[in-house]
């Protein structure tokens, strides 16, 4: 006897519906399941609903991972150019945007439609929506007990990625199934992710709400730990700090560390007000305001006013001590704060940490101890930067395991 399907894959997203397709125009018998009523939701918010479907520059470094080294091969067999020969070839219509990144020209509805015929071209079988209660295995494969009956494959995949925004139905399902099958997870927890600030800490800040800036940001670390360093736009709100910057960062912060933010990236700014104090009877405020965002400027020297340096903004510059525009300067440079925690999954784009990817066979993502049984995408221990890097995942993970089946 044989399996009615040879593979069944759980999840029909990015990566599943990759590896799907890819399985399916290679003559398998492929049967799609997910418990969603609409397809691929995550693929129709993304980008602001013109998905960010790759970055061009994307490579083994925009990526964190408990293994680092694991995701090159899936990378390096599945390029985001290839990805764009696909997108080509089904006269979607995109642009680049700043740092590589990938766009629809019109409305990310036309990668799902060019992935769902991609499937169809494969003669997928979908079935959904479709909750699948419970796997198990036996001497022909995997069983899949679903709302739609019993489903049988001699291979399972599982792309049901990862717990982000559960408010589309992200579950931790892909874990548990990990876990029943003797694989080990590596802790997750919410990645690109707003983080959080104390309401006391923030109150001299609030009011600078809607200024943005770029800004250089790093993440001190522990021994073994990646450090992230980016360059990237910061926006201030009434709550805390937002915008590409804290997304970027929230995936290297770990709880109680600081982040530093250099306010002024890639400049002297103290080097450039001592420059222009000979004979200069303007008041500091004045100076620093023409040299920095002005209403950052004014509220950044009466928060260090209240802090003890009394009379900085209405110091004239020609009587400011070099110290004392050093000190300014590095602040400045080198501002300090200690999140008091993230804003969670629900506004999260991803999830960082997964299935242990040293329990996964890096060129076909097939688990080392289970025959048969194969993870990708989002719910493996893989995460990427902002702007496109993830979904290029999604597509390699997909390819490298729709190629191995």
């Amino acid at each position: 006897m044989t399996a009615p399907y040879d593979v069944a894959v759980i999840g029909a997203g990015a990566a599943g519906m990759m590896c799907a397709a890819v399985a399916g125009q290679r003559g398998l018998r492929v049967v799609l399941v997910d418990h969603a009523e609409r397809l691929a939701e995550k693929i129709r918010i993304s980008g602001g609903g013109r998905c960010n479907f790759t970055n061009v520059g994307t490579g083994p470094a925009n990526f964190l991972s408990d293994n680092p080294h694991f995701c090159r091969s899936a990378l390096a067999g599945y390029t985001p150019q290839d990805f764009l020969a696909l997108v080509r070839s089904h006269r979607i219509a995109w642009h680049e945007k700043h740092r590589g990144q990938l766009f629809c020209d019109d409305s990310s509805e036309s990668i799902i439609q060019m992935l769902r015929a991609e499937c169809d071209a494969g003669k997928v079988q979908w079935r959904m929506p479709c909750r699948v209660a419970e796997v198990g295995r036996d001497a022909m494969g995997y069983v899949l007990r679903t709302s739609q009956g019993e489903l049988r494959a001699a291979k399972l995949v599982v792309a049901t990625g990862g717990m982000a925004i559960p408010q589309m139905g992200a579950t931790d399902f892909g874990l548990k199934l990990a876990r029943q099958f003797g694989l080990k997870v590596i802790e997750p927890r919410p990645a690109l992710v707003p983080l959080t600030f104390d309401p006391v800490q923030w109150r001299p800040f609030a009011v600078l709400s809607g200024v943005a800036l770029e800004v250089a940001l790093s993440t001190s670390t522990g021994a073994g730990r990646a450090r992230g360093e980016f360059l990237e736009d910061l926006l201030f709100t009434h709550r805390g700090l937002s915008g590409p910057a804290i997304l970027q960062i929230s995936s290297y912060w770990q709880p109680g560390e600081p982040i530093v933010i250099d306010l002024a990236a890639g400049r002297d700014l103290a080097g450039e007000l001592i420059a222009a104090k000979p004979g200069n009877r303007q008041q500091l405020h004045t100076v620093l305001g023409g040299l920095w965002p002005r209403r950052l400027a004014d509220q950044w020297l009466q928060a260090a006013e209240h802090g003890g340096q009394a009379g900085l903004p209405a110091l004239r510059m020609a009587d400011a001590p070099d110290k004392t525009l050093r000190v300014l300067g590095q602040g400045i440079h080198e501002w300090r704060l200690v999140p008091s925690g993230t804003a969670g999954y629900k506004k999260a784009e991803v999830m960082r940490g997964g299935v242990d990817t040293r329990g996964l066979d890096q060129k076909s993502m097939q688990a080392r101890t289970v025959p048969g049984l194969y993870f990708i995408g989002e719910a493996v221990d893989v995460t990427g930067w902002l702007g496109g890097y993830n979904f290029q995942w999604a597509w390699a993970s997909g390819m490298a395991c729709g190629r191995a089946l």
